[in-house]
Protein backbone atom coordinates (compact mmCIF):
# COMPACT_ATOMS: atom_id res chain seq x y z
CA UNK A 1 0.00 0.00 0.00
CA UNK A 2 1.52 3.33 -1.44
CA UNK A 3 -0.38 6.03 0.25
CA UNK A 4 -1.60 7.20 3.27
CA UNK A 5 -5.35 8.39 4.94
CA UNK A 6 -5.42 12.06 5.74
CA UNK A 7 -7.55 13.84 7.43
CA UNK A 8 -8.14 16.72 4.89
CA UNK A 9 -9.71 20.16 5.81
CA UNK A 10 -13.14 20.97 3.75
CA UNK A 11 -12.17 21.89 0.37
CA UNK A 12 -11.85 21.14 -2.91
CA UNK A 13 -8.28 19.59 -4.60
CA UNK A 14 -7.61 19.44 -7.63
CA UNK A 15 -5.25 15.99 -8.38
CA UNK A 16 -3.02 15.96 -11.22
CA UNK A 17 -3.16 12.39 -12.95
CA UNK A 18 -0.45 11.03 -14.92
CA UNK A 19 -0.99 11.94 -18.68
CA UNK A 20 0.65 8.39 -19.90
CA UNK A 21 2.16 6.06 -17.24
CA UNK A 22 0.29 4.86 -14.49
CA UNK A 23 3.26 5.49 -12.02
CA UNK A 24 3.92 9.13 -13.06
CA UNK A 25 1.46 10.00 -10.21
CA UNK A 26 2.16 11.78 -6.96
CA UNK A 27 2.49 9.74 -3.06
CA UNK A 28 0.53 13.13 -2.00
CA UNK A 29 -2.18 12.42 -5.28
CA UNK A 30 -2.71 9.16 -3.74
CA UNK A 31 -2.89 10.48 -0.22
CA UNK A 32 -5.87 12.46 -1.45
CA UNK A 33 -7.36 10.23 -3.95
CA UNK A 34 -8.20 8.19 -0.52
CA UNK A 35 -8.43 10.67 2.38
CA UNK A 36 -11.39 12.61 0.18
CA UNK A 37 -14.90 12.71 1.47
CA UNK A 38 -16.41 13.03 -2.23
CA UNK A 39 -14.78 11.94 -5.50
CA UNK A 40 -15.28 13.83 -8.75
CA UNK A 41 -13.34 13.07 -12.39
CA UNK A 42 -13.96 13.90 -16.04
CA UNK A 43 -13.97 10.56 -17.48
CA UNK A 44 -15.14 8.41 -13.88
CA UNK A 45 -13.33 5.36 -15.67
CA UNK A 46 -9.97 6.82 -16.37
CA UNK A 47 -10.19 7.60 -12.03
CA UNK A 48 -11.85 4.11 -11.41
CA UNK A 49 -8.92 2.70 -13.42
CA UNK A 50 -5.87 4.20 -11.80
CA UNK A 51 -7.22 3.96 -8.38
CA UNK A 52 -7.35 -0.25 -8.86
CA UNK A 53 -3.78 0.20 -10.42
CA UNK A 54 -2.69 1.78 -7.00
CA UNK A 55 -4.60 0.24 -5.02
CA UNK A 56 -6.86 2.71 -3.12
CA UNK A 57 -10.39 1.78 -2.70
CA UNK A 58 -13.61 3.37 -2.70
CA UNK A 59 -14.55 2.34 0.40
CA UNK A 60 -18.53 3.20 -0.62
CA UNK A 61 -17.89 6.60 -2.58
CA UNK A 62 -19.01 7.10 -5.79
CA UNK A 63 -17.31 9.04 -8.69
CA UNK A 64 -19.53 12.35 -9.73
CA UNK A 65 -19.14 12.87 -13.18
CA UNK A 66 -18.06 16.53 -13.93
CA UNK A 67 -17.53 17.60 -17.38
CA UNK A 68 -18.46 19.91 -20.07
CA UNK A 69 -21.49 18.37 -20.50
CA UNK A 70 -22.66 17.64 -17.00
CA UNK A 71 -23.64 21.32 -16.92
CA UNK A 72 -24.38 24.27 -13.70
CA UNK A 73 -26.41 20.75 -12.01
CA UNK A 74 -23.42 18.61 -10.96
CA UNK A 75 -21.41 21.82 -9.90
CA UNK A 76 -24.44 22.89 -7.43
CA UNK A 77 -23.71 19.24 -6.00
CA UNK A 78 -20.59 19.57 -5.82
CA UNK A 79 -20.70 22.95 -4.25
CA UNK A 80 -23.45 22.01 -1.53
CA UNK A 81 -20.97 18.94 -0.71
CA UNK A 82 -18.24 22.01 0.11
CA UNK A 83 -21.19 23.79 1.98
CA UNK A 84 -21.49 20.61 4.10
CA UNK A 85 -17.73 21.04 5.17
CA UNK A 86 -16.97 17.86 3.13
CA UNK A 87 -13.89 17.64 1.14
CA UNK A 88 -13.82 16.75 -2.47
CA UNK A 89 -10.75 15.43 -5.12
CA UNK A 90 -11.72 16.58 -8.35
CA UNK A 91 -9.36 14.80 -11.61
CA UNK A 92 -8.99 15.86 -14.97
CA UNK A 93 -9.34 12.66 -17.36
CA UNK A 94 -5.09 13.26 -17.74
CA UNK A 95 -2.68 15.81 -16.88
CA UNK A 96 -3.74 18.74 -14.33
CA UNK A 97 -7.14 19.86 -13.91
CA UNK A 98 -7.75 23.60 -14.67
CA UNK A 99 -5.43 23.12 -17.86
CA UNK A 100 -8.00 22.76 -20.89
CA UNK A 101 -10.16 21.51 -18.45
CA UNK A 102 -13.96 21.61 -17.43
CA UNK A 103 -12.37 21.93 -13.55
CA UNK A 104 -11.48 26.03 -14.27
CA UNK A 105 -15.78 26.78 -14.17
CA UNK A 106 -15.59 24.47 -10.68
CA UNK A 107 -12.51 26.18 -9.03
CA UNK A 108 -14.06 29.65 -9.57
CA UNK A 109 -17.28 28.75 -8.14
CA UNK A 110 -15.50 27.46 -5.08
CA UNK A 111 -13.47 30.33 -4.79
CA UNK A 112 -15.89 32.83 -5.29
CA UNK A 113 -17.99 30.92 -2.42
CA UNK A 114 -14.74 31.05 -0.01
CA UNK A 115 -14.23 27.54 0.17
CA UNK A 116 -10.06 26.10 -0.03
CA UNK A 117 -9.08 25.22 -2.92
CA UNK A 118 -5.94 23.51 -3.80
CA UNK A 119 -3.87 21.38 -5.49
CA UNK A 120 -1.75 17.97 -5.32
CA UNK A 121 0.18 19.07 -8.61
CA UNK A 122 1.32 16.30 -11.05
CA UNK A 123 2.42 15.90 -14.93
CA UNK A 124 1.06 18.18 -17.51
CA UNK A 125 1.11 17.28 -21.38
CA UNK A 126 2.72 21.19 -21.60
CA UNK A 127 5.46 21.54 -19.78
CA UNK A 128 6.18 17.50 -21.06
CA UNK A 129 6.38 18.44 -24.05
CA UNK A 130 8.13 21.92 -23.43
CA UNK A 131 11.05 19.27 -22.15
CA UNK A 132 11.54 17.59 -25.12
CA UNK A 133 10.59 20.00 -27.82
CA UNK A 134 13.80 21.51 -28.51
CA UNK A 135 12.35 24.83 -28.69
CA UNK A 136 13.02 27.91 -26.20
CA UNK A 137 11.37 27.56 -23.73
CA UNK A 138 12.62 31.16 -21.66
CA UNK A 139 9.09 32.53 -23.07
CA UNK A 140 5.99 30.55 -24.08
CA UNK A 141 2.27 31.14 -24.36
CA UNK A 142 -0.24 28.35 -24.09
CA UNK A 143 -2.96 28.78 -26.22
CA UNK A 144 -5.08 25.33 -25.47
CA UNK A 145 -6.97 24.04 -28.25
CA UNK A 146 -7.23 26.26 -31.78
CA UNK A 147 -10.82 26.56 -33.35
CA UNK A 148 -12.40 23.68 -35.47
CA UNK A 149 -13.05 25.70 -38.11
CA UNK A 150 -10.49 27.31 -40.42
CA UNK A 151 -11.63 30.76 -40.55
CA UNK A 152 -11.67 30.98 -37.11
CA UNK A 153 -8.68 29.08 -36.58
CA UNK A 154 -6.81 31.51 -39.24
CA UNK A 155 -8.28 34.92 -37.06
CA UNK A 156 -6.72 33.54 -34.35
CA UNK A 157 -3.37 32.80 -35.43
CA UNK A 158 -3.12 35.87 -36.46
CA UNK A 159 -3.40 36.85 -33.22
CA UNK A 160 -0.44 35.55 -31.95
CA UNK A 161 1.23 36.15 -35.37
CA UNK A 162 3.42 38.57 -33.63
CA UNK A 163 3.85 37.32 -29.96
CA UNK A 164 7.58 36.89 -29.17
CA UNK A 165 7.33 33.74 -27.36
CA UNK A 166 7.26 29.61 -28.31
CA UNK A 167 3.22 28.69 -28.81
CA UNK A 168 2.21 25.83 -27.15
CA UNK A 169 -1.08 24.08 -28.83
CA UNK A 170 -3.40 20.98 -27.93
CA UNK A 171 -4.53 19.61 -31.29
CA UNK A 172 -6.36 16.15 -32.18
CA UNK A 173 -5.04 13.75 -34.57
CA UNK A 174 -7.79 14.21 -36.77
CA UNK A 175 -7.07 18.41 -36.98
CA UNK A 176 -3.75 18.31 -37.31
CA UNK A 177 -2.95 18.57 -40.50
CA UNK A 178 -5.85 21.00 -41.45
CA UNK A 179 -4.23 22.96 -38.43
CA UNK A 180 -0.11 22.37 -39.71
CA UNK A 181 -1.28 24.46 -42.85
CA UNK A 182 -3.02 26.87 -42.00
CA UNK A 183 0.04 27.59 -39.25
CA UNK A 184 2.13 27.28 -42.15
CA UNK A 185 0.08 29.96 -44.36
CA UNK A 186 0.29 33.06 -41.71
CA UNK A 187 2.99 32.27 -39.32
CA UNK A 188 5.65 31.16 -42.33
CA UNK A 189 6.34 27.75 -43.68
CA UNK A 190 9.92 27.93 -42.95
CA UNK A 191 8.74 28.83 -38.78
CA UNK A 192 10.28 25.66 -36.59
CA UNK A 193 7.78 23.11 -35.11
CA UNK A 194 7.73 20.35 -32.75
CA UNK A 195 4.92 18.07 -32.41
CA UNK A 196 4.66 15.70 -29.15
CA UNK A 197 2.41 12.89 -29.33
CA UNK A 198 1.78 10.25 -26.37
CA UNK A 199 3.56 11.56 -23.88
CA UNK A 200 5.17 9.06 -21.31
CA UNK A 201 3.51 6.59 -23.18
CA UNK A 202 4.90 3.66 -25.24
CA UNK A 203 4.48 4.90 -28.48
CA UNK A 204 6.02 8.40 -27.36
CA UNK A 205 7.01 10.34 -30.21
CA UNK A 206 8.72 14.01 -30.82
CA UNK A 207 8.86 15.10 -34.35
CA UNK A 208 11.08 18.11 -35.10
CA UNK A 209 11.10 20.44 -38.36
CA UNK A 210 9.68 23.41 -40.21
CA UNK A 211 6.10 23.55 -40.11
CA UNK A 212 6.01 22.84 -43.91
CA UNK A 213 8.51 19.56 -43.09
CA UNK A 214 5.51 18.49 -39.83
CA UNK A 215 3.29 19.10 -43.16
CA UNK A 216 4.11 16.47 -45.00
CA UNK A 217 5.20 13.88 -42.19
CA UNK A 218 1.45 13.98 -41.28
CA UNK A 219 0.39 13.69 -44.82
CA UNK A 220 2.72 10.66 -45.06
CA UNK A 221 2.49 9.09 -41.57
CA UNK A 222 -1.29 10.40 -39.98
CA UNK A 223 -0.33 10.43 -35.82
CA UNK A 224 -2.52 9.24 -33.69
CA UNK A 225 -3.46 10.28 -29.64
CA UNK A 226 -2.62 12.66 -27.93
CA UNK A 227 -0.74 15.93 -29.26
CA UNK A 228 1.15 18.72 -28.05
CA UNK A 229 2.07 21.08 -30.84
CA UNK A 230 5.17 23.53 -30.22
CA UNK A 231 5.60 26.16 -32.48
CA UNK A 232 8.97 28.41 -32.37
CA UNK A 233 8.87 32.37 -31.83
CA UNK A 234 9.69 33.77 -35.47
CA UNK A 235 12.35 36.73 -36.34
CA UNK A 236 11.38 40.09 -36.10
CA UNK A 237 12.02 41.54 -39.91
CA UNK A 238 12.05 45.24 -38.96
CA UNK A 239 14.58 45.24 -36.34
CA UNK A 240 18.26 46.51 -38.08
CA UNK A 241 21.71 44.81 -37.70
CA UNK A 242 22.55 48.23 -36.62
CA UNK A 243 19.84 48.06 -34.00
CA UNK A 244 21.12 44.48 -32.68
CA UNK A 245 24.66 45.73 -32.83
CA UNK A 246 23.77 48.48 -30.60
CA UNK A 247 21.47 46.43 -28.25
CA UNK A 248 24.45 44.15 -27.82
CA UNK A 249 27.33 46.91 -26.95
CA UNK A 250 25.03 47.99 -24.54
CA UNK A 251 24.58 44.63 -22.60
CA UNK A 252 28.10 43.54 -22.91
CA UNK A 253 29.19 46.46 -20.77
CA UNK A 254 27.87 44.35 -17.89
CA UNK A 255 26.99 41.10 -19.35
CA UNK A 256 29.06 37.62 -20.56
CA UNK A 257 28.80 36.78 -24.27
CA UNK A 258 26.32 34.57 -23.33
CA UNK A 259 24.17 36.44 -20.91
CA UNK A 260 24.41 39.06 -23.75
CA UNK A 261 22.78 37.35 -25.96
CA UNK A 262 20.35 35.67 -24.13
CA UNK A 263 18.87 39.09 -23.46
CA UNK A 264 18.88 40.46 -26.82
CA UNK A 265 17.42 37.50 -27.94
CA UNK A 266 14.75 37.68 -25.72
CA UNK A 267 13.83 40.74 -25.97
CA UNK A 268 13.97 41.11 -30.12
CA UNK A 269 12.63 37.15 -30.92
CA UNK A 270 15.89 36.63 -33.50
CA UNK A 271 17.32 33.11 -32.59
CA UNK A 272 19.81 32.66 -30.29
CA UNK A 273 22.37 31.33 -32.01
CA UNK A 274 22.42 34.14 -34.66
CA UNK A 275 22.45 36.89 -31.85
CA UNK A 276 25.27 34.74 -29.90
CA UNK A 277 28.01 34.79 -32.75
CA UNK A 278 27.35 38.43 -33.56
CA UNK A 279 27.88 39.26 -29.80
CA UNK A 280 31.16 37.04 -30.10
CA UNK A 281 31.99 39.33 -33.34
CA UNK A 282 31.54 42.03 -31.40
CA UNK A 283 33.30 41.17 -28.41
CA UNK A 284 36.66 40.26 -29.77
CA UNK A 285 36.86 43.47 -31.74
CA UNK A 286 36.43 45.56 -28.22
Amino acid sequence: MNYHKLKLSPGLYFVGTPIGTARDITLRALDVLASADVLAAEDTRSLRKLMEIHGIPLDGRNIMAYHDHSGPGMRAKLLAALDAGQSIAYASEAGMPMIADPGYDLGRAAQEAGHLVTSAPGPTALTTALTLGGLATDTVLFAGFLPSGSSQRRSRIEGLKDVPATLAFYESPKRIAASLVDLAAILGSNREAALCRELTKKFEEIRRGTLEGLITSVQQHQPKGEIVLLVARGTSEKISEDEIDTQLRQALKTLSVRDAADLVSGATGLKRRTVYQRALQLDQKG
